[in-house]
């Protein structure tokens, strides 16, 4: 019961739906999420850990970022079920309709590069 109280626990927030979304279309890091979301980066991780917690998300180091992705069938016995719900019932909505198309622009080189402090004497 553990297992879908996390679930559904996920699902509850529509952040989280969104996450879901966009991370169906394509493996994000956290920077591109926080630029498309438009929240802050404590703020989306802690939907990442939500989500991560119920096995519906992966997280795969690949150099300096953490992408994340759509958990696969063989990860997660509810990926499936969960995708599509969330297919037919929001694949229409306005604002993930939006996402979807900062999610095309989206530039993790350009939004996730570390800063250049210059110290001028």
């Amino acid at each position: 019961m553990r297992s879908t109280t996390n679930v559904f626990k996920a699902l509850s927030d529509t952040n989280r739906l969104r996450i879901l979304m966009m991370l169906k279309e394509k493996s994000l890091c956290v920077c591109e999420m926080v630029d498309i979301l438009e929240l802050a980066n404590s703020t989306v991780s802690k939907h990442l850990s939500v989500l991560r917690n119920a096995n519906l998300i992966m997280d795969e180091k690949s150099g300096r970022w953490v992408n994340y992705r759509i958990a696969r069938s063989e990860e997660s016995e509810d990926i499936d079920f969960v995708l599509t719900h969330l297919e037919q019932q929001l694949n229409n909505e306005d604002r993930v309709m939006r996402d979807r198309e900062k999610l095309s622009n989206v530039d993790r080189f350009a939004i996730c590069a570390p800063s250049v402090l210059t110290v001028s004497e």
